[in-house]
């Protein structure tokens, strides 16, 4: 009965959460005393050495007796510190060492090579594989300059960079480039499209510092580019000294400088661009004067919507109507004129070359987002310039305009004077684009050498548009890309302005002529046909520079990494 009444379970009120649960034993508790915190831990056995004499019955606890034998016991088994050996390690019996006896091999960047291809390799490293930084800039004091002014200092470089148009990978490798010019390594730069950061983490156990930039305002000035590209290779340079604050004045003094050319001249040069383009793809004289007239009044009419704020779409819509209204007139009036090589030159001076070549080339180093935001912007001033043309195209066409497609097709066999216009549209585009003057002639030129392997291609060889275009895109890249390294810049000086006579300004006017004319089809064979010119011009001068870095020696014991962002896993 008294068993039972035992077995049977207590209520909650009864029940104590702290005793034991029913048949477990409860250790006896020994006598509470007082002990000291210095006192050995248990499991510590302590014999008792003999003392001839009489024992001293008082000790100092802080001293252990002598003969004193501690034996370790096995510790428990917890979770260890990354920076303790594994509990299987034996200092006796360690494994033969990793390291070999000559030393693990550095890799040395030799300073032969231009700072732009040692970046380059370094950030394709992992950060455990870097060199340690040989600090270019020396200071005073053993302390060196402050670690965040180092950073905000790198931001407003790559702010700048990344405004005036160049690409991502380039962008990351200047800022990577300062911050090891002043001795801070474990750097990690990151550029998207309109945001900057980088990260620096002095040590393992240390915590990062982090800033971040946005860009919120662009601009096309090639030679604040090309500043900031000296900049960056003074501080890249043993021999140069440039303290942080020589550092912070040259860059205000970039920011400071005005453009190299008016704004008339930039008009000018709008103007001479349409009229070599409609030259380009069959016009005369008078072509060639009512096209500049149409590409100026349109630059005039973008400059005043820009002056009242409204966005780069409209900017683009506005400027692409005068050279189509133009070319709308000269039909309606029955002039003998080629009415479509003047719409023709008006679209070359407005394609977005620039900012396609630059979209293509962020997609294929592996700057995927980046990428997708510049051709979404390429895209959107497309839209503008579509939606510009086809209105004045449409009301043209209610009117009465017999407008043909094929009038600009019949180009006449004339090479040199073809070779004189497309040299003369590089020049023009390399003054829109605020380049030194320097570097004009050299564009020009090589601007020339791409129509000649375009015609010689494509007219005389029978080879189509499309591979022609490549190929002469490649040659154009080329000879870019080495003529930076010649001078220690940036390669878009020599590349922009020289895939000028390239764009696909015909195949962009004939689309959205048979669109308004109700060719739906055909429109749309042709804008496709632009779509496919327009990437092989990009992925032609991409292809172009990596073959010159290639066939060079770049400054590592290897080539340059390649990107390991996607391997289908």
């Amino acid at each position: 009965m008294r068993d039972a009444e035992d077995r049977k379970p207590q209520s909650d009120e009864a029940r104590s959460g702290f005793l034991p649960p029913a048949g477990r034993g409860v250790p006896a508790e020994p006598e509470s005393s007082t002990t000291s915190e210095f006192a050995l831990p248990e499991g510590l056995a302590v014999p008792k050495a003999g003392r001839t004499g009489t024992e001293s019955e008082t000790t100092s606890e802080f001293a252990l007796p002598s003969g004193l034998d501690v034996t370790p016991q096995p510790p428990p088994d917890t979770e260890g510190s990354a920076f303790n050996p594994p509990s299987t390690y034996q200092a006796r019996q360690a494994p033969p060492a990793f390291t070999p006896p000559a030393g693990i091999p550095s890799v040395r960047l030799t300073t032969d090579v231009p700072w732009q291809d040692r970046m380059r390799t370094m950030l394709r490293m992992p950060v455990t594989e870097r060199p340690a930084p040989e600090t270019a800039q020396r200071h005073d004091d053993d302390t060196g300059p402050a670690v965040p002014r180092v950073l905000d200092l790198t931001l407003r470089i790559g702010e700048l960079l990344l405004a005036g148009g160049e690409g991502a990978e380039d962008v990351e490798a200047a800022m990577f480039a300062v911050c090891r010019s002043y001795g801070l390594d474990r750097c990690e730069p990151n550029v998207t499209f309109t945001l900057l950061s980088i990260s620096h983490q002095p040590s393992l156990v240390d915590d990062p510092v982090t800033a971040s930039r946005t860009v919120r305002r662009r601009g096309t000035d090639y030679t604040r580019l090309a500043a900031v590209y000296q900049l960056v290779d003074d501080l890249s340079d043993d021999e140069t000294h440039v303290s942080l604050e020589e550092a912070y004045r040259r860059l205000a003094e970039i920011r400071r400088n005005r453009h190299p050319y008016p704004g008339w001249a930039l008009t000018a040069a709008s103007g001479l661009l349409a009229g070599s383009a409609s030259v380009l793809v069959g016009g005369g004289l008078p072509v060639f004067v009512a096209a500049a007239l149409g590409a100026m009044l349109g630059d005039r009419l973008a400059w005043l919507c820009a002056g009242r704020g409204l966005p780069e779409f409209y900017q683009f819509t506005v400027a692409a109507m005068p050279p189509a209204a133009i070319g709308v007139a000269l039909t309606l009036a029955h002039a003998d004129l080629k009415a479509s090589a003047v719409i023709t030159g008006g679209l070359f001076a407005l394609l977005p070359g620039r900012a396609l070549v630059a979209g293509v080339q962020d997609g294929l180093t592996g700057f995927y987002i980046t990428a997708s935001a510049r051709l979404l912007e390429v895209l959107y001033f497309f839209v503008g310039i579509v939606a510009g043309v086809l209105v004045v195209l449409y009301f043209g066409v209610q009117l009465g305009a017999g407008l043909n497609p094929d009038a600009a097709l019949g180009q006449e066999d004339r090479p040199l004077i073809q070779i004189a216009a497309s040299m003369m549209l590089s020049l023009a585009f390399a003054v829109l684009l605020q380049q030194e003057r320097a570097t004009v002639l050299m564009v020009t030129l090589n601007g020339g050498v791409a129509w000649v392997v375009y015609g010689a291609m494509h007219h005389a060889g029978g080879i189509s548009p499309v591979a022609s275009t490549a190929v002469a895109a490649g040659v154009v890249g080329l000879f870019g890309q080495l003529l930076s390294r010649y001078r220690f810049a940036s390669a878009l000086p020599y590349t922009t302005a020289a895939i000028g006579p390239l764009l696909p300004g015909s195949a962009t006017y004939f689309g959205l002529l048979n669109i308004a004319q109700n060719e739906v089809d055909t429109g749309l064979a042709y804008l496709t046909k632009a779509v496919a010119l327009a990437m092989a011009i990009a992925i032609g001068v991409n292809l172009g520079a990596e073959i010159s870095r290639i066939t060079l020696k770049i400054g590592s014991a290897e080539k340059r990494r390649a990107a390991k962002r996607t391997r289908g896993f």
